[in-house]
């Protein structure tokens, strides 16, 4: 594992920045202390406990799954830390945006994995470097608590082929894999502590096993693009401004929210959810439900 970075650090070194682009990811990063990490923790919790059984339009684990960062502003407020931006503008430079953000949780003692792909297979926007994953750890990321796994230098690959295997224990939409052979040598555990984060780009392919521990796995995933990015499958995309300015207005502006699910968001999540379907959902064999 390599050495964590200074709390004191605002920006990546620029050997930090090549070991980048030339693994294809990069971790870990600290931007938040133990403290600010366990109220975050605490946070997203009680709104599990007070929305699971509220009226919600749709089942309360959409929203933490699919574009968290329009309905509660516990995601965007992460997704918009100085801290956090600091960081991946040593990758996307001084203009960026939020595509989406997204809570993986995977609860203790059970067989939930995901299955080794690369993002860019979905999203709609090609091959495109202007994007980066941001995924930071609001509990121990371990080999046993189910970590995600990185194929080193695997981003310098195209597109591969993904298998759709709509598996009950894929966390993934519709349990995608990709199509190749991934042996276990080949990949680099990204071992986290709560409050750290790693970077990896949209071609790099990753996964990772079953939480065989005794505490839950939750991370959140932001996807951050510079306004170079394009979206090429769906009609319509959208984004938030997070960073700089969007000088190409390839994406229609969001908002972050301004209350936990209130109406406004929850329209606006409707809209982007529909629209973005088409390119999340396409070619896929039987209905993908987190996106309509």
């Amino acid at each position: 594992m390599s050495d964590p970075v200074s709390m004191a650090q605002t920006a990546l070194t620029p050997e930090q920045s090549a070991q980048y682009w030339e693994d294809g990811y990069l971790f870990p990063l600290t931007v938040f202390t133990g403290t600010e990490t366990a109220a975050l923790r605490a946070e997203f919790e009680q709104i599990e406990r007070e929305w699971l059984d509220a009226d919600l339009p749709l089942p309360l684990n959409t929203y933490k799954r699919v574009n968290s960062h329009l309905v509660m502003p516990l995601a965007a407020r992460v997704a918009m830390d100085p801290r956090v931006l600091d960081l991946v503008e040593g990758v996307l430079g001084p203009d960026i945006m939020i595509w989406s953000a997204e809570f993986f949780v995977k609860e203790p003692r059970t067989a939930h994995t995901v299955g080794m792909h690369q993002d860019l297979t979905y999203w709609g926007m090609g091959e495109t470097p202007d994007q980066v994953t941001a995924w930071i750890a609001l509990s121990p990321a371990t080999p046993e608590s189910g970590c995600m796994d990185f194929v080193q230098g695997s981003h310098k690959n195209p597109i591969l082929p993904h298998n759709d295997t709509y598996s009950d224990t894929n966390l993934l939409s519709r349990g995608q894999e990709i199509a190749v052979e991934v042996l276990e040598e080949d990949k680099t555990r990204i071992e986290l502590s709560p409050g750290q984060m790693s970077l990896h780009h949209g071609l790099t392919i990753h996964g990772s096993g079953p939480n065989s521990s005794d505490d839950r796995r939750i991370g959140l995933a932001i996807r951050y693009l510079n306004p170079n990015a394009k979206q090429l499958v769906a009609e319509k995309d959208y984004a938030m401004l997070a960073r700089g300015r969007d000088g190409q207005s390839n994406f229609v502006p969001v908002p972050p929210p301004g209350s936990l699910f209130s109406a406004d968001s929850l329209a606006l999540y409707d809209q982007v959810r529909r629209d973005q379907s088409k390119a999340l959902a396409e070619g896929a064999q039987a209905d993908v439900p987190l996106y309509g």
